[in-house]
């Protein structure tokens, strides 16, 4: 009897010893993989070498950089009423390339006048166009609010992704550009994008939303 408990005890201690081998090695796994695949916001200087390098803000002010984000304003003064839906489009075009997503947080000034966003706030990477910001005047004292343009109105940053480039593909590529500003990201999207001349085809064939 004793021997069998002598052995019953080594063999929990071997499986105790595993079990701390296999968890050790999944927590150094799982540590690896977290240093990967981190998705970092960008700073100020490397948003500004984003916007120098890929006019991934155009046009841009560098005194709208607010910490790590840009402030987008607006294309249009608008003026909502209350209830009222409207969507409102950036005065910026915004890139986003293959390497980078982009997050988008209202200033709170508005959101303390009651205005209420009802767009998911992100931008495709791939995405060349203005932004059309789905907005709805829900003030308590039902008063209109109004937008003015040139006014700092939504940030947005850039965040680094992973992975092959999954460039987006919908209807909106391009949204509210002109010929001339859309000509004029067609050389960067050839640089960051081997397989451009397919995507055209897409991006192309789906352009619906000119100014």
């Amino acid at each position: 009897m004793d021997f069998l408990i002598d052995e019953l005890s080594a063999v929990a201690r071997t499986h105790n010893c595993v079990k701390k081998l296999y968890n050790t090695k999944a927590s150094v796994m799982l540590e690896k993989h977290l240093e990967a695949s981190t998705m970092c916001i960008l700073g100020k200087d490397k948003l500004k070498e984003l916007i120098d390098n890929y006019k991934s803000i155009y046009p841009h002010d560098y005194n709208l950089l607010d910490g790590d984000s840009y402030v987008l304003t607006v294309k249009e003064e608008t003026t909502l009423n209350y209830l009222e839906h409207k969507n409102i489009i950036t005065y910026e075009i915004i890139f986003a390339p293959p390497n980078y997503v982009a997050h988008l947080t209202a200033k709170s000034k508005y959101g303390r006048m009651g205005l209420s966003f009802l767009n998911a706030a992100k931008v495709h990477s791939g995405f060349v166009g203005r932004l059309a910001l789905e907005l709805v005047n829900l003030s308590n004292d039902r008063r209109p609010i109004t937008i003015k343009r040139g006014d700092p109105f939504m940030h947005i940053e850039f965040v680094t992704r992973e992975g092959e480039p999954a460039p987006y593909m919908g209807e909106y590529q391009f949204q509210y550009l002109t010929d001339d500003e859309m000509q004029m990201y067609i050389p960067i999207l050839k640089k960051v994008f081997p397989n451009y001349d397919e995507l055209a085809k897409i991006w192309l064939k789906n352009r619906r939303l000119q100014p």
